[in-house]
């Protein structure tokens, strides 16, 4: 002891706040003797004898202990907080009367509340008013940060997490819920959070690989956590079709989701502010569309088929695969549909024009005598998009569909999903940024999970995207000029099944858990992650979660 006082540590949880506990005493003198010292710290003073006609001193009384808290740190999450403001206090942690609340008027948090006390073994209040040691979630509109931004106060003992929208006031449920993990204590304090892109996810080929419903649900739950907000879904491809369909049942393969399991999902995804994304990728990957149609198979003029391949040329083509299209447009409720546009075989070889004449031919006929292969392709994505965006979706492709120099020009609508540059008819990012496109980042140099890794592809690691990768790196290893960043809607991490048996899905799970991670942290902070990948790692470790 020094100096009357007394230091304590108390561990709260893997959170260690001291706690000084001030003794201060006043020392009493006797006025008609000359005094008689201080006394020892803790104990009050009293005359050694009773003078006759002096006052009787006061006993002091036994100091009341006051605390004060060192300034708190961030949590620890993941993704990152992106702010901060440090308070002095014990912070908040679950006691026995603590209970989750919806502020008057937020009722329609109710969801997002009841999740996070059966997470925490919380009491639920539904609306009311807050009290000492509760978790409050408000609606507050006038919020600024956009939709997935939220405002996290821990003050007084108690949590209050607001936000513009659900979904911001949903992430920060996952930051209580990771603070907690990591730390044992929501840190007092005002966080401030927001994502850096608003596309943010997994991409998933349930086609080549059948996952059972199960599996994928087990994903939305960890992309949750992660404040990951899209999962795309390449669900028809050569090998096979995974999703029950009654407008053409005959193209769907034995092994499928079905579409109550397919709405099970779905109804996960949105009380996870998770939008499923769906692709059915054309006029390429329809082996199995076509194993059912193999009239419409393309041939060259030797009448060898092409793989996948489906000819653009005949009008029934584009009726079966718009039923399609239709079809899971009324399924899938999301803003946005896939229609893929990759890898046309046609555009493969030397002289697409004399290898199939008869797309020449019908190029020239829709588009003018100065029409070529290429212009009926790119003919045949805006008229698949225009179906997808009669039905109120977003229509997506993939880059190396996008082509210049004809014709036909893709509409400007469509936003490119940039995986490669060295697929026929692929170009340097900056060409598509130049056009003033959308572009959204599934750089196969970092982001793809190729099962087998055939074509020189390895497994990525979480390593190298958190230490390497941001959003602006969409070819390669090297980023486009910083002003392009908000063209750059944001990215996803895509595990495709080539050589589907190379591993298990419950090793895929394991395979893409750091990769995945570290995506999610320069999604939400594209900037210099604040963890050594060595402490990233231990800290995603703590949080678990992922396989």
């Amino acid at each position: 002891m020094d100096g009357g006082k007394r230091v304590i540590r108390h561990s709260t949880g893997g959170l260690v706040a001291a706690v000084v506990l001030s003794l201060t005493v006043a020392g009493c003198a006797d006025s008609g003797t000359g005094g008689q010292g201080t006394a020892a710290p803790g104990t009050a003073t009293t005359p050694a004898a009773s003078t006759p006609g002096a006052l009787t001193p006061t006993p002091t009384p036994t100091p009341s202990p006051t605390r004060t808290y060192p300034l708190s740190t961030e949590p620890r999450t993941i993704p990152s907080v992106r702010d901060h403001q440090p308070a002095r206090g014990p912070g908040w942690r679950p006691g026995s009367g603590s209970a989750v609340v919806v502020a008057k008027g937020s009722g329609v948090l109710a969801d997002e509340a009841r999740l996070l006390a059966g997470e925490l073994k919380a009491g639920y209040r539904g609306e009311g008013t807050a009290r000492a040691g509760d978790i409050e979630l408000a609606l507050n509109t006038t919020q600024g940060g956009g939709a997935e931004s939220y405002t996290l106060t821990t003050r007084n003992g108690r949590v209050r997490i607001t936000g513009p929208d659900q979904a911001g006031v949903f992430y920060g449920t996952r930051t209580v819920k990771q603070a907690l993990r990591s730390g044992g204590t929501v840190p007092e304090g005002v966080i401030r959070d927001r994502p850096a892109k608003p596309q943010r996810g997994l991409n998933l080929d349930i086609a080549r690989k059948h996952f059972s419903a199960q599996w994928i649900e087990a994903r939305l739950r960890d992309m949750a956590d992660l404040k990951l907000n899209q999962l795309g879904l390449h669900f028809s491809d050569d090998q096979a079709f995974r999703i029950e369909s009654s407008s053409h049942p005959e193209v769907v393969s034995p092994q499928h989701l079905t579409k109550a399991e397919v709405r099970r999902i779905l109804a996960l995804a949105s009380r996870l502010h998770i939008t499923v994304v769906p692709e059915v990728d054309s006029p390429g990957h329809l082996g199995a569309v076509l194993r059912a149609h193999p009239q419409l198979q393309l041939r060259n003029t030797q009448g060898t088929p092409r793989q996948g391949a489906i000819d653009i040329s005949k009008p029934e083509s584009a009726r079966i695969v718009d039923d399609l299209l239709r079809e899971y447009a009324r399924l899938f409720p999301g803003r946005w549909f896939h229609v893929g546009a990759d890898e046309y075989q046609a555009l493969t070889v030397r002289d697409p024009a004399a290898s199939y004449p008869q797309l020449a031919r019908a190029a020239r006929q829709k588009y003018g005598p100065g029409a070529r292969v290429q212009d009926l392709a790119t003919g045949w994505l805006n008229d698949r998009a225009a179906v997808v965006r009669a039905a109120g979706r977003t229509p997506k492709a993939w880059n190396d569909g996008f082509f210049t120099g004809g014709v036909v020009s893709p509409h400007q609508g469509i936003e490119a999903e940039y995986w490669t540059g060295r697929e026929i008819g692929a170009r340097e990012p900056l060409s598509y940024l130049r056009e003033g496109r959308k572009v959204v980042n599934l750089n196969d140099e970092y982001l793809y999970y190729v099962l087998g890794e055939p074509n020189q592809f390895t497994y990525p690691t979480g390593r190298r995207i958190y230490q390497e990768w941001t959003p602006l790196v969409l070819r390669g290893s090297t980023a486009v000029p910083e002003r392009y960043a908000g063209q750059i809607l944001g990215g996803r991490f895509a595990v495709w099944c080539d050589l589907a048996n190379a591993q298990t899905a419950d090793q895929v799970a394991r395979g893409i858990r750091m990769p995945l991670r570290a995506t999610a942290q320069k999604l939400w902070d594209a900037g210099q992650p604040p963890l050594s990948w060595a402490d990233f790692r231990t800290l995603a470790d703590r949080l678990g979660g992922g396989t």
